[in-house]
């Protein structure tokens, strides 16, 4: 399975996982052409996108979905809150409510998803297990606090797509507006370094092998910051996979996620 990150933060997220030949699209945050274009760089054909998966409506992750949707001939997935909050931007492609109670079946892919605590109607974290024994991909972003519903989804994922959008130092002492402060680090805001990297310790596991760090802020962090606190919690809980941060400018190079049976040989697992 192959995950690529074609961007993000808070101007733009979309990621997309592949395998057995077809896409998952995860959120399209971005235009059309950006996310076109940044697909073709990133070695993405969006000609195999077999859904747009949304994890909720604000216009940096949903953006460009009902474009991306026509132009693969694909359904959009998501909450039916999210459905409901974006009611008559989706034109009038086919859509499917995602059942936070069952796994989701999208071609080679389960999946699955459960609410998050965020600002937005009916926001969810998702995890997308492929064909390959073993594999499992997890996206959680735009969350205030982590709440069990998270720990548990996301307790045996092989590839982590984290949240981690401010320093808390930084948010104190920024330019924002007071209201924008509390928002931000509210409990239905988004997730600090700090507090991604204790989530993540919680997380940790032996098959855990890559994380990306996602959506930080342009003005209340750096990548260095972000980097140096999540290391230290994963360090401490034993964690020798890859740890990258996205950006929002540029694509990542695609991660290429191992079966349990290779992890073992690669000294993973």
């Amino acid at each position: 399975m192959r995950v690529t990150v074609l961007g993000s933060g808070s101007r733009g997220n979309a990621v997309s996982v592949t395998a057995a030949g077809v896409t998952l699209l995860l959120d399209a945050g971005f235009g059309p052409r950006t996310i076109l274009r940044r697909a073709r760089q990133a070695g993405v054909d969006l000609s195999t996108v077999i859904g747009v998966v949304l994890t909720h409506e604000h216009g940096d992750h949903a953006r460009g979905a009902a474009s991306i949707a026509r132009h693969s001939h694909c359904p959009i997935y998501a909450s039916p809150g999210t459905f409901s909050a974006l009611a008559g931007r989706l034109g009038k492609g086919a859509r499917v409510p995602l059942d936070r109670h069952a796994e989701t079946q999208i071609g080679p892919f389960r999946v699955a998803t459960c609410r998050t605590v965020h600002d937005a109607a009916e926001p969810l974290a998702v995890t997308v297990t492929g064909p390959a024994p073993g594999v499992k991909v997890g996206l959680a972003y735009d969350l205030g606090r982590p709440t069990g519903a998270v720990r548990m989804l996301l307790r045996d994922v092989t590839c982590l797509l984290l949240e981690a959008n401010h320093d808390e130092l930084m948010l104190r002492t920024g330019d924002y507006p007071a209201v924008v402060r509390e928002r931000i680090g509210g409990s239905r805001g988004h997730l600090s370094n700090r507090a991604a990297g204790e989530l993540l310790a919680e997380l940790c596991h032996r098959r855990l092998s890559s994380v990306v760090l996602l959506h930080l802020s342009e003005q209340c962090n750096h990548p260095e910051l972000a980097t140096t606190a999540v290391r230290t919690h994963l360090e401490r809980a034993g964690y020798r996979g890859r740890l990258l941060v996205a950006c929002q400018e540029a694509a990542l190079p695609p991660l290429h996620l191992a079966s349990e049976t290779r992890q073992l040989e690669l000294g993973f697992a």
